[in-house]
């Protein structure tokens, strides 16, 4: 199943976005575990053949496999890098705001729409209607759109006066407000009852953007066409192209909300063809990925496989240092090998919801026999309700004893087990190809470990967990780290001073000048004396302040060892006495 639903992604992102590798990588960077030879090239064969049936099938009748597919025949400057790394922050940005409040819509929506679908989809509908309509880049359709941004002026791109010097100014406000309104629109539009993805949207969005940031760099350029920054500019060509910073734009956008990064590079190469193009893409690429690690931001894939509750382990999920022991389930639900009736049977499956039940000797000892699956148990039940069984409820299960009803055949007698010492890493990484694991201490059954087990654990101890943005304390925690550290810095600066300028009294006292010159030097001298004075003084006050809050012990201790000690000179060679907590 899996490897049907990768090559079955493959197959539909190559159509499209015209780009069968694109597909393939799609399918090994997002969808599966562990790389396999044999997957990709099932995915392979799948994007080529959907691939080819689209070609032959030429939808568009252009002979293109995509409508906003484009070519640029004109090279970068190395200038534009700056304006590709404005782009490439826009792209991190989007993905971080997307995600969260995307999740914060959802969660209202599963607490106040979930029965009420079908006007949900129609109220948006209205609304994405009634606002799109007074936008022009919003009245088009999404892909239409992106195939106008695309396109070169020169090459027939001069639609709704795209390319007009004089309504630059104009069409740059309006694909602004384009890109504002479409990223609310997407927030509250994706995750609801329609089949509508988000691959288009977002790339509709940085396209927008992109090409705003393309004519103001293009304005620029008309408006100081000599200054230094524009000198590299061949007189006879166009300088800017601001149809490939809507293509960065769509690039940045897509790898933002997605957190795929080589995938889209591939699918932008081939829809340009343009080899040249391929360096500006990887670089916004980096910093859209740098800007999303740093606010700490998943893909929204992820996101709303961990917002269902689906058991789901990542590649970047890690537990290192912990044992299975303590994460296993303690408590199961057991069945023993004989003496169960399928009365019996019938009340475990009616009281529980598990997928399986370990099956253990009937001698009290908790020794492992077997596992076995409920769908099995329950086949196993219903064939106790064959013709001339009807109603015999207390008929026993039991393995040998003949005539009565036996579910030995069904039982897995070698499940996977593992020992409660075992590193819970080493689960984790069978957990990428089973489901359950049976925890046993020389053949007793101890406890079962699931996915979702782990899953709780991480959710809860987070082990190795890097926080995020928000548990950083967002903005206001970033500048308070900023204020700290430069507090710390400041602090040792005046400290080294004050230790430097106690320890070479010399040369500013015994220097022999005369005159007014002498004067100020030994008057600036003494002024900064008294200056570091009153800095260590005030040091040395927030050192006492933090020590009175400690037990009365240590703060004796450290008032004795710390606070009286003299700094020794640069010339004292004698070794430093250590304290107790020095």
């Amino acid at each position: 199943m899996r490897e049907i639903i990768t090559a079955a992604s493959a197959a539909g992102v190559a159509v499209a976005f015209g780009s069968p590798i694109g597909g393939v990588l799609f399918s090994i960077e997002e969808m599966s575990h562990t790389f396999s030879i044999k997957t990709m090239w099932r995915s392979f064969f799948c994007a080529l053949m959907a691939t080819f049936t689209l070609a032959a099938m030429n939808p568009f009748r252009t002979g293109k496999l995509v409508l906003f597919q484009v070519t640029y025949d004109r090279d970068w400057h190395f200038f534009e890098i700056f304006f590709f790394i404005i782009l490439g922050i826009f792209g991190g940005l989007y993905g971080a705001f997307v995600v969260k409040f995307n999740l914060q819509v959802a969660a209202f929506r599963r607490k106040h729409l979930a029965n009420h679908g079908v006007a949900e989809a129609v109220t948006l509908a209205v609304i994405t209607a009634m606002i799109g309509y007074f936008n022009r880049f919003l009245r088009l359709d999404m892909t239409s759109s992106m195939a106008i941004l695309f396109r070169e002026c020169e090459g027939g791109g001069n639609v709704n006066n795209l390319c007009q010097s004089e309504a630059q100014w104009r069409i740059a406000n309006s694909l602004l407000l384009a890109t504002i309104i479409r990223i609310g629109l997407v927030v509250i539009s994706y995750g609801c009852k329609v089949p509508a993805g988000i691959f288009v949207p977002s790339m509709a969005i940085g396209a927008t953007f992109g090409r705003m940031v393309g004519i103001m760099v293009k304005a620029m350029y008309t408006a100081y066409p000599t200054s230094g920054m524009f000198k590299f500019c061949a007189p006879d060509v166009p300088c800017i192209t601001p149809g490939t910073y809507a293509f960065l734009g769509a690039a940045a956008a897509l790898s933002g909300v997605m957190r795929i990064t080589v995938t889209v590079v591939v699918i932008m190469f081939e829809l340009t063809g343009a080899l040249t193009y391929i360096l500006p893409t990887m670089i916004v690429l980096l910093v859209t990925k740098a800007v999303g690690d740093f606010l700490g931001t998943n893909g929204i894939a992820d996101e709303m496989i961990r917002f269902n509750g689906f058991p789901f382990l990542e590649k970047e999920d890690h537990a290192y240092n912990v044992t299975v022991a303590s994460v296993m389930k303690k408590e199961l639900h057991t069945l023993t090998e004989t003496g169960m009736s399928v009365r019996d049977m019938e009340t475990i499956l009616s009281n529980t919801d598990v997928r399986g039940f370990p099956i253990v000797s009937g001698d009290g000892a908790l020794t492992l026999v077997g596992y076995i699956e409920r769908s099995e148990l329950r086949y196993v039940i219903d064939l106790s309700r064959g013709p001339g069984l009807e109603g015999d409820e207390e008929r026993y299960f039991a393995p040998t004893t003949a005539g009565e009803l036996q579910f030995t055949p069904w039982v897995n007698k070698t499940p996977m087990t593992a020992a409660p010492e075992l590193p819970l890493e080493i689960i984790m990484q069978i957990f990428k190809r089973m489901g359950v694991i049976l925890v046993e201490e020389r053949g007793v059954l101890c406890g079962l470990v699931t996915v979702k087990d782990v899953l709780r654990y991480i959710a809860t101890e987070k082990p190795g967990h890097r926080p995020s943005w928000d548990e950083r304390g967002g903005l206001d925690g970033l500048l308070e780290e900023v204020w700290t550290w430069g507090s710390d810095v400041k602090a040792r600066i005046v400290s080294w001073g004050l230790r430097v300028l106690r320890s070479r009294p010399s040369k500013m006292t015994l220097v022999q000048h005369h005159g007014p010159t002498h004067k100020y030097s030994q008057e600036l001298a003494q002024y900064t004396l008294r200056q570091f004075s009153m800095a260590n003084a005030v040091l040395d006050d927030s050192k006492k302040t933090k020590l009175a809050k400690l037990p009365g012990v240590y703060s004796r201790v450290l008032t004795a060892e710390s606070l009286t000690s003299v700094p020794p000179s640069r010339n004292d060679h004698t070794p430093k006495r250590h304290g107790r907590f020095n």
